[in-house]
């Protein structure tokens, strides 16, 4: 399964799908957690600790998953926050992170576990 086929533009209600001009910039980066200067991977599975790094600093968080009908939707939330965000796909390894009440039930069996490397954030919630 393709994880950059689960967030579609419909969860981007509130913002544009149109084609991303060559200059965005990103806000931060999703990157899984490690004690290590590089950054590192992660799975999309429920629970999985995820990070938010920006020039500002870094927030700590995790990984929640939903399915439904056997597409999955991952969303991050910030560690000490009922917020959610989901990961809305905005290209090669970067997304969006829009704030939306999680749709589907939890992911089960650490499913899907798909690998993502580091995501570039194109919005960024002020937290």
């Amino acid at each position: 399964m393709n994880f950059r086929h689960i967030a579609t533009c419909a969860l981007l209600a509130a913002t544009s799908c149109a084609a991303l001009a060559a200059d965005d910039k990103s806000c931060a980066t999703l990157v899984g957690t490690a004690n290590s200067p590089a950054p590192q991977s992660f799975h999309v599975r429920d629970g999985e600790p995820v990070d938010l790094v920006s020039s500002t600093g870094t927030v700590h968080g995790k990984l929640l998953v939903f399915g439904d009908s056997g597409v999955f939707r991952a969303y991050w939330q910030p560690e000490n926050s009922p917020e959610k965000y989901v990961l809305a796909n905005a290209g090669m390894n970067t997304v969006r992170l829009v704030s939306t009440p999680p749709q589907g039930t939890p992911a089960q069996n650490g499913q899907p576990g798909t690998t993502l490397t580091p995501q570039r954030v194109l919005s960024c919630p002020v937290l």
